[in-house]
């Protein structure tokens, strides 16, 4: 009975102070544009859309003040700025305001060693409401995917839009634990357990429906990709507030490197963060495996990993990608690059023949095409974007390759490392022409359409 009361009391108080803080919050909202995006220094996909989100307001309408709500507690107006130039080449018009947030902990998968993603998804509930008591501003703007957000933002009167990158929760990760498949986020003590596999299912399945509701809530929802759309529209329900924008790739940047490659050493990019989806440690194998059935006339390849890491696990998964290739003793041949500039970056890609990816159901897939664009002939997983929007056939040539397997991986890199030079540059300025639709000019036309019918209602 004593926790019942306690229970009780300490949910009146949660929802007394919710109802004080939006009603102060929408009586001191400014005109202002609020981007929620907690880790302005992931260096991935995420962030160059940030820039250039925040770019896009900037000239469409200029008299809105721009503001980023980041755990980063070191970073700046004039920091933010600079490393979006320096690391995405994205140039602002104006530094942003930079409003500090204190919880974030409270979003990070540490915290929750299980139920990780309701813990998360609550958790960023909370880091919205230290967010938003701080500056409250007219046009509430997600980059980061924290759907449960959206239905306070609402709360403290603010227009809720959404750039999302892929749901929460999809349909395909609730059929792979039916198929009790074992994967990063299905790990082997549910997968090899009936009962394990059935909770689970009932709780991705609350999940979904929670997700669905908290995700109706936007006003404007923007996805990266068709197969993020179809899953998006599906779970949200709103098909109407849905709009299919793929993000800013520097197709401009990269097209004017050169498509000849050196001929002495092939080199095979991977560029992606250091983290557990991204399944680098099925490159190394399907490296080694492409090694050992090389031709003896022909030189040994080099890959070259290329990645930022967020944190402590990032930094550790990168050390055990170190240990991986000295066991499969291809360590001479890898090279790993953590955290380098956009100019570092360049420089990499414009010596490789290949890049390779290996993301499942890798909602939209940049470094792809990052590498179609340098002319780097892609490794793709056969799945989600890279199959439905991005390698596929550019005025009847082929544009790269698809994979699942460590043997197709394998495959794939030893055909482009045997390709006679024609037939690689063929493909090559195929790939190149293919990732024109994806270019920048591409995002922000496309952005700027999407959110103008939004922005065009400025009244309070």
């Amino acid at each position: 009975m004593l926790i019942v009361a306690v229970i009780t009391a300490f949910s009146a108080v949660a929802v007394v102070g919710i109802c004080f803080g939006a009603i102060n919050g929408r009586l001191r909202r400014k005109s202002a544009v609020g981007f929620f995006h907690p880790y302005t220094n992931d260096g991935g996909g995420g962030e160059r859309v940030l820039w250039c989100a925040v770019r896009g307001i900037q000239e469409e309408n200029p008299d809105l003040q721009c503001l980023v709500y980041t755990g980063d507690h070191d970073a700046t107006p004039q920091s933010l700025t600079t490393r979006a130039l320096d690391r995405f080449g994205v140039s602002l018009l104006s530094p942003p305001l930079v409003v500090h947030l204190y919880k974030r902990k409270w979003i990070e998968e540490t915290t929750y060693p299980h139920f990780t993603m309701i813990g998360q998804s609550l958790g960023s509930v909370y880091l919205a409401w230290e967010a938003l008591c701080k500056f409250t501003p007219l046009y509430y703007f997600d980059t980061s995917g924290y759907a449960f957000t959206y239905p306070l933002a609402r709360l403290f009167g603010c227009k809720v839009i959404c750039y999302t990158h892929y749901p929460t929760i999809s349909s395909d990760m609730l059929s792979r634990v039916r198929q009790r498949s074992l994967m990063y986020n299905n790990d082997a003590v549910v997968a090899k357990s009936a009962w394990l596999s059935r909770c689970k299912i009932v709780y991705y399945t609350f999940f979904s429906f929670l997700y669905g509701i908290v995700g109706s809530c936007a006003h404007l929802a923007m996805v990266n990709s068709s197969w993020t759309k179809s899953h998006i529209e599906k779970l949200w329900g709103v098909p109407d507030r849905i709009k299919r924008v793929y993000p800013p790739c520097d197709t401009s940047g990269l097209q004017v490197l050169p498509l000849e490659r050196s001929a002495e050493i092939p080199v095979i990019i991977s560029v992606a963060q250091f983290r557990p989806e991204k399944a680098h440690t099925l490159q190394l194998e399907a490296f080694s495996a492409a090694i050992k059935r090389l031709d003896s006339g022909l030189p040994k390849p080099k890959l070259q990993f290329v990645g930022s890491c967020r944190n402590k696990s990032d930094e550790e998964r990168l050390q055990m990608l170190e240990k991986k290739a000295i066991e499969l003793n291809v360590n001479e041949q890898v090279e790993f690059y953590k955290n380098v500039t956009y100019r570092d970056l360049v420089g990499l890609l414009a010596g490789a023949v290949a890049g390779i990816h290996s993301m499942t159901d890798e909602h939209f897939g940049i470094s792809v095409v990052e590498y179609m664009a340098a002319g780097a002939i892609p490794i793709a997983h056969n799945s989600a974007g890279p199959k439905m929007d991005i390698v596929l056939e550019e005025d009847g040539q082929e544009t790269g390759f698809l994979a699942c397997t460590v043997e197709e991986y394998a495959d794939a890199m030893l055909k482009i490392i045997r390709m006679p030079e024609m037939e690689r540059l063929k493909m090559a300025a195929a790939a190149r022409r293919r990732a024109g639709r994806f270019s920048e000019q591409r995002f922000s036309d496309d952005f700027k359409a999407a959110v103008r019918p939004i922005l065009s209602h400025t009244s309070r």
